[in-house]
């Protein structure tokens, strides 16, 4: 059988793919779900990893949801309210936690459609890039739903209330230059050139010391919900672990000797 999920590794950087090309890389898809968490969990424990690029096989990045599991009352989507309650929260949105909480920077490149909690799944990276065919829709009214995988808090947070709800309200897509021009991504790339970029920027980040990289992440998670004494307190914490390190004294002395940095996590 296909996987999946196909996670490859290229020194410090781990490239995931999702790959269900057949269905536009659904992300509700049981085996999916639990590849995806399973996958967050690994990079995360792998301290010689310093970034990951999360992308989709095939056209599309994600379409979000199986229609036809939709249609058919299957998976997530099976049973009365309750049941539905309970399958979001058992499947959907323990992938939106894994995929949120991952300590390691996350960069989305984004290949094609991003529909729905595809759309989403690009906001639960640290940065986007975007191929310029790529197209984003916060779509879930359009089929008759609401967005139950956190869309609601985490689209407002990328991009504004005002722009958020016009996604949400209306569920209009946005082409690549629009998500660019109202800072959804960070750049926009030729097709063809989308994944080099997405590489030569997990380098940039790669080339920094791993643990402070993943403390760095943390304190914005907790910054864009904490108050600024709370984010204060926790990066004296933090700033005073970082200050122990090896890899502190080495990135101060090859900054004062003029050569580059050998970073080992410690």
């Amino acid at each position: 059988m296909t996987e999946k999920l196909i996670v490859e590794r290229d020194g410090p950087v781990a490239t995931i793919t999702l790959n269900m090309p057949e269905v536009m890389n659904t992300i509700t898809d049981p085996d999916m779900m639990s590849a995806m968490i399973a996958a967050m969990e690994e990079i995360e424990a792998d301290q010689t990893l310093r970034c990951a690029i999360i992308t989709g096989a095939g056209k599309a990045f994600s379409s979000g949801g199986n229609l036809k599991h939709m249609a058919e009352g299957k998976g997530i989507f099976a049973g009365d309210a309750v049941a539905v309650k309970d399958g979001y929260k058992r499947g959907i949105q323990r992938f939106v936690r894994a995929v949120w909480n991952c300590e390691l920077p996350l960069i989305a490149a984004v290949n094609g459609p991003a529909f729905g909690a595809g759309c989403d799944l690009t906001m639960m990276c640290d940065i986007r890039i975007a191929s310029e065919r790529a197209v984003f829709a916060e779509n879930f009214v359009r089929v008759g739903i609401i967005p139950g995988d956190g869309g609601a808090w985490l689209l407002p947070r990328q991009i504004g209330l005002s722009r958020a709800a016009e996604m949400t309200f209306t569920a209009d897509p946005i082409k690549a230059q629009q998500a660019l021009d109202w800072g959804l991504v960070s750049s926009v790339a030729p097709p063809e050139a989308l994944m080099g970029e997405a590489h030569a920027l997990a380098q940039r980040i790669a080339r920094n010391p791993p643990r402070q990289l993943r403390m760095a992440k943390r304190l914005m998670r907790e910054g864009m919900v904490q108050s600024l004494d709370t984010v204060l307190e926790l990066s004296a914490a933090y700033q005073g672990a970082c200050h122990q390190t090896r890899d502190h004294a080495e990135a101060v002395d090859s900054l004062l000797h003029r050569r580059d940095a050998d970073f080992d996590g410690s």
